[in-house]
């Protein structure tokens, strides 16, 4: 059974981007799968045509039994007998049983994982202002609903649609059979019924994407709320949190409430329908009979054939129902996941070297508005070269070192290192050229091993801990414990690395970029959460890191970057002096403002 699960590679990656149109999507999160999916369907098919088989059996039993006689039934009928009883007792059995595992163990399990990897790897490849303008938990729900609808609608379609649409094909051939004007009867209802479902299923669809885009907006709304549960608790905003989330969860049982009111006109009048069928199936056959011109095995295969599509009609109209809105979830999830935030260019090269210069020329950017960003600016930084960058806050410094990590792409001008336009570079080869720590340091709810490994995933052990020791890290991360008894490097550290101190995570992030050891070394505000004495001990540190790497250091305590090659004070987005600590304090200009509050603050 594992072995036949493996036929689907759950994992394999998809050509291309994904498509914006409905059957283009679906073709591409399924592609790969369809050969199986297809031996799915035709399992599902045969089944379906096996029922058809069960009602001509029952008509030629019933009818050899009323031709024979009580007397001699077992003795001219034998051979009959035994037919039926292999079909009930083998054939039957392993013809649904196949198809069971080909839905169970092939399809369902392998779908899911396909559709969501790929989205997933999409996802990941989007560009930060694509997350910066959405909710985090809203963004995964939206995966994860995508991959269960579109699971779903495979496996439906392939249980219940193909198995519909061979057990109808099947019992117009058998009314056929019996009575032309019988499988007439048939067809104009099935008309009727098509008719209905294509009236029914746009706008089931329609509403369940309402309701899909409400339910991930509730996820959204609660994950916003979690993840800030500490910033809720000290304000003590409880109800204000309440109110939003009962917002958003009223505007979705509206759209719930529509769906449903939908749904339920949706199966009564079907099953009305429904109940035409025997009436009209077994009412016609009793009349043919009586004028001689059908068998009483007919009126039984006709009377099993109209009772189990009546049925089936149920169970068939209420899968349709569950396909049209996994359909309207699918396109839910693939309007917000498939647009093309992307900044790499097909085929981007690599073999970028961090080790030669670095070059803004005439560099703009203001997040796609006027202000808030950097205009005009004009810096070139030689190997090995360290930059201190000053300014007040809203200056433009962030905005500077995200821009040479491509977080976002220029405006205007260009970011080059060697020569070359980081743009026509790939992202994920610049930013293996750039090591960086934060003041706002995330941590992923791992084990402090996985979070410094982060920095170089192959790394040894006696490179991890060293890479701690110069970090300051070594001696807290061994006292550590989680909530399961996992201690020192293994211990867990909670949700965005929420059981450390400030400066327990700054030291996790040195330690991280430390083993990374890439060429060019950023640190904004790298040891704003530190004491002065671990500061101290992490400077020394620091100072043999930095050898040899260009290092471009944000720092609002000045004497962090007093000592660097030369200093860029920015102001209002533009560069307004340049030059070392000494020379900006001869100027008199900015810096040596900024320097002169900072130290008469400390003499106070």
């Amino acid at each position: 059974m594992r072995r036949f699960a493996g036929l689907i590679d759950a994992f394999a990656r998809a050509e291309g981007p994904p498509p914006q149109t409905l059957g283009a999507f679906f073709r591409w999160a399924l592609s790969g799968a369809f050969r199986w999916l297809s031996v799915a369907a035709l399992l599902s098919a045969l089944v379906g045509t096996l029922e058809v088989v069960t009602a001509i059996l029952l008509g030629k039993v019933i009818d050899a039994a009323l031709a024979s006689g009580p007397e001699v039934f077992w003795d001219q009928n034998l051979m009959l007998l035994i037919l039926a009883a292999g079909f009930f007792l083998i054939l039957r059995p392993l013809a649904f049983g196949a198809s069971s595992t080909a839905n169970s163990v092939l399809v369902a399990p392998n779908v899911n994982p396909l559709v969501l990897t790929r989205l997933h790897r999409w996802t990941l490849g989007q560009t930060v202002s694509f997350f910066d303008d959405d909710f985090a938990g809203r963004i995964a729900q939206k995966q994860m609903q995508a991959a269960r609808a579109m699971t779903d609608v495979a496996v439906e379609v392939i249980n219940v649609v193909f198995f519909a649409l061979a057990s109808l094909v099947g019992s117009v051939l058998l009314l056929t059979s019996i009575n032309g004007s019988i499988a007439v009867a048939l067809a104009v209802w099935l008309v009727v019924y098509l008719l209905l479902i294509r009236w029914f299923m746009p706008r089931i669809r329609e509403r369940s994407k309402a309701r899909a885009g409400t339910r991930a907006m509730v996820s959204g709304q609660v994950v916003d709320t979690i993840t800030n549960i500490k910033t809720v608790k000290l304000f003590a905003h409880a109800e204000h949190e309440d109110r939003a989330a009962i917002g958003a969860i009223s505007e979705f049982r509206d759209r719930a409430l529509d769906f449903g009111l939908l749904s339920a006109g949706f199966r009564l009048t079907l099953m009305t329908v429904a109940g035409l069928l025997p009436v009209a199936l077994i009412g016609g056959t009793l009349w043919l009979w009586s004028r001689g011109l059908a068998s009483p095995g007919d009126i039984a295969a006709a009377g099993t054939i109209s009772i189990r599509i009546a049925q089936m009609t149920g169970w068939v109209s209420f899968t349709l129902m569950a396909i049209w809105a996994n359909i309207g979830e699918v396109e839910d999830g693939m309007r917000t996941l498939t647009p093309r935030h992307r900044l790499d260019q097909p085929n981007a090269p690599k073999g970028l070297d961090g080790r030669k210069d670095i070059a803004f020329d005439h560099v703009s950017f203001g997040y796609g508005r006027d202000g808030n960003g950097i205009e005009d600016i004009n810096l070139t930084i030689k190997p090995g070269e360290k930059i201190g960058i000053v300014g007040a806050s809203g200056a433009g410094k962030s905005t500077l070192v995200a821009l040479l990590l491509r977080l976002y792409d220029v405006e205007k001008g260009a970011i080059r290192i060697g020569g070359q336009d980081i743009r026509e570079a790939s992202e994920e080869d610049l930013r293996r050229q750039i090591g960086m720590v934060t003041q706002d340091t995330a941590m992923f709810n791992r084990s402090s091993r996985d979070n410094i490994l982060y920095g170089r995933p192959d790394a040894t052990e006696d490179d991890l801990i060293a890479a701690a020791k110069r970090a300051e890290a070594h001696d807290f991360i061994l006292g550590l414990e989680d909530h399961k008894g996992r201690r020192g490097y293994d211990a867990h550290l909670g949700e965005r690395g929420v059981k450390l101190s400030g400066g327990q995570r700054q030291r996790i992030a040195l330690a991280r970029a430390i083993l990374k050891d890439a060429p060019i070394l950023v640190l904004d505000e790298a040891t704003s959460a530190l004491d002065s004495e671990v500061e101290a001990a992490i400077q020394t540190a620091l100072d043999q890191v930095v050898e040899g790497k260009t290092v471009l250091a944000i720092a609002h305590r000045l004497s962090t970057i007093a000592r660097m090659d030369r200093i860029v004070v920015l102001d209002a987005g533009r560069i307004v002096e340049t030059g070392t600590h000494e020379e900006l304090l001869d100027l008199n200009g900015p810096y040596a403002g900024f320097w002169a509050r900072q130290t008469d603050g400390f003499a106070a």
